[in-house]
């Protein structure tokens, strides 16, 4: 547990979750449990997904190496990072940020940016270089964030479906 400050997020933690943290099967959580409230983060996100699908997916991740960080204040879950450790040829050791989103509610608050913070750090003492992520283009809000927290547009993403040909 890692404590971080802003103007309004003194005093707020940052947690990582453990590998193996039970997503899959919600018989398993014991109370109280975060894990309903950083699934409901999330599906702010991928709103794509409902919950039982959500946890699936995240157990699938996990056995990849998904890790889940989330910032709580005053007793309440604000933002949720999901990211994993990687190496390639293109960036070396980086951390690669799947997921991150802040509660509706708590938005430019300082949540994003003590999460973003944390997660920066915590690759520099896993030995990571850089910290990459990608944005959806029609996702403004999340552009002009991430600029003001000095990250670069390094690239164009390019996808192909496999499933619609």
């Amino acid at each position: 547990m890692h404590t971080t400050t802003s103007a309004t997020m003194e005093h707020a933690q940052v947690h990582l979750l453990p590998f193996g943290a039970p997503f899959a099967n919600a018989s398993t959580e014991t109370s109280p449990s975060p894990f309903s409230a950083i699934l409901a983060i999330l599906q702010q996100l991928r709103p794509h997904l409902d919950e039982l699908s959500l946890r699936h997916q995240l157990a699938r991740q996990q056995q990849q190496g998904y890790q889940l960080a989330y910032i709580e204040h005053q007793h309440a879950i604000h933002a949720v990072a999901g990211f994993v450790i990687r190496e390639n040829l293109a960036w070396g050791r980086h951390i690669y940020i799947d997921d991150l989103v802040t509660d509706a509610g708590y938005r430019g608050h300082g949540a994003g940016t003590a999460l973003l913070q944390w997660v920066c750090e915590y690759g520099r003492d896993q030995k990571c270089i850089q910290v990459h992520l990608d944005s959806g283009v029609q996702r403004f809000a999340a552009h002009r964030f991430y600029l003001k927290e000095q990250f670069a547009i390094t690239s164009h993403h390019f996808a192909f479906s496999l499933t619609h040909r």
